[in-house]
């Protein structure tokens, strides 16, 4: 399995795919033009300055551009593995992030220790920034815990299914943040859809009221399921920001060099007391929502392929060579890290227990309820038809 990409080394282009080097476009100008977002790189890898982002990553070296570049594959490998073990029932569901590593990685890796971090649920490559242990993250898809890590061990929560409630939990940690005096930075993910949840319009409302020091992060990968942004706002998503008092920044979600000095950016505005910001990072979701979920019957086949030539993964390896910041031996030694990376993923998810099936019963109630009993009882009917069913045959 290539650990750069689910499509190949160089996929093909559409016309939608055209550099945005040295200039800005808006959607309304044409209709396959590039939205205005802040881009370092290019799809093609070229380097672009920006007098206003440059400064965030001055001192990125090219160790750290092999290590962005490291994170982005074994993200991605690990994700792809995760796919994999659904489809083979080990798995009850899973969330893939692929496509959307530049946006995850770059925010990740602009983060300091002491910040705090609320994610939804398909966040994998944050929780790889934050040291959570892969493995980690799939004991709740498969049933057997409740998220399988301390969120205070690395300042990152626990992954959050109820649709854009982290939000109001980053606003409040924030506003905690304030009056114990500390310098530290919260930030929330979520993504276009959620940015639609009342949840999300009154954490906008308390962290602009308070100035609390929050980076609300959403990744805009254009799909809510399968409904399309345009849907869902009259306007680009950051520009909601401004209703609220406080800024919004569109950043080019498949180039993890301008997610990291954009992120940057808002993250320093909030420790220095000027309050929250909102992030765009415009990046695609390439797979489906879940895997409960068949993009073929909502997306074009040409709209993926035009989002491949932007791959995130493909364009930091072209700047890296094209650089000389990384040759043949360092990418085999990737692939070979890779290879092991998905060997322990599959063996530490089959050591795993069978779930429990009767564990969604407990906790309900504190002292019990009659309707939770019957329901349990009839549950246990249901299962025992078919050991009944086996012994019949």
């Amino acid at each position: 399995m290539t650990v750069e990409s689910t499509a190949a080394r160089k996929p093909r282009r559409s016309a939608g795919a055209k550099s945005t080097a040295g200039k800005r476009t808006t959607a309304k100008n044409a209709p396959n033009a590039e939205p205005e977002l802040v881009q370092l790189l290019t799809p093609e890898g070229e380097r672009v300055r920006n007098t206003e982002y440059d400064k965030y990553v001055t001192g990125v070296t090219p160790e750290d551009l092999r290590g962005l570049y490291r994170d982005m594959v074994l993200t991605r490998r690990f994700d792809a593995e995760a796919t994999a073990l659904q489809r083979q029932g080990e798995l009850g569901l899973w969330a893939s992030l692929l496509g959307q590593e530049a946006a995850q990685i770059g925010s990740g890796r602009a983060l300091r220790d002491d910040d705090y971090v609320f994610p939804t649920y398909r966040e994998h490559g944050v929780a790889w920034c934050r040291g959570v242990d892969p493995t980690n993250l799939l004991g709740m898809f498969r049933g057997v815990n409740n998220g399988g890590w301390d969120p205070n061990s690395n300042n990152f929560h626990l992954y959050t299914i109820v649709i854009g409630s982290q939000t109001l939990h980053a606003t409040g940690y924030a506003m905690g943040v304030t009056k114990d005096g500390a310098d530290s930075a919260v930030i929330a993910y979520f993504g276009d859809g959620a940015s639609s949840q009342g949840d999300v319009a009154e954490s906008f409302t308390f962290s602009a009221v308070y100035n609390a020091p929050v980076v609300f992060f959403c990744q805009n990968n254009q799909w809510a399921i399968s409904e399309p942004t345009e849907k869902q706002t009259r306007v680009p998503l950051y520009q909601r920001a401004q209703g609220f008092g406080f800024p919004g920044v569109r950043v080019d979600g498949n180039d993890v060099l301008a997610c990291l000095a954009v992120t940057r950016w808002a993250l320093e505005r909030a420790r220095s007391g000027e309050g929250p910001t909102l992030v765009e990072a415009y990046t695609y979701r390439m797979g489906a929502h879940t895997t409960s979920d068949d993009p073929t019957k909502y997306r074009a086949d040409e709209e993926r392929e035009a989002w491949e030539a932007k791959d995130p993964i493909l364009r930091l390896r072209r700047y890296l060579e094209v650089s000389n910041h990384a040759d043949e031996g360092f990418f085999a030694e990737l692939e070979t890290e890779s290879e092991t990376l998905g060997k322990r993923v599959r063996e530490a998810v089959r050591a795993m227990p069978d779930p429990d099936h009767f564990a969604i019963f407990e906790n309900v109630y504190a002292d019990g309820h009659a309707l939770v009993d019957e329901e349990r009882a009839q549950f246990a009917a249901y299962q025992a038809s078919f050991a009944d069913a086996e012994g019949g045959k």
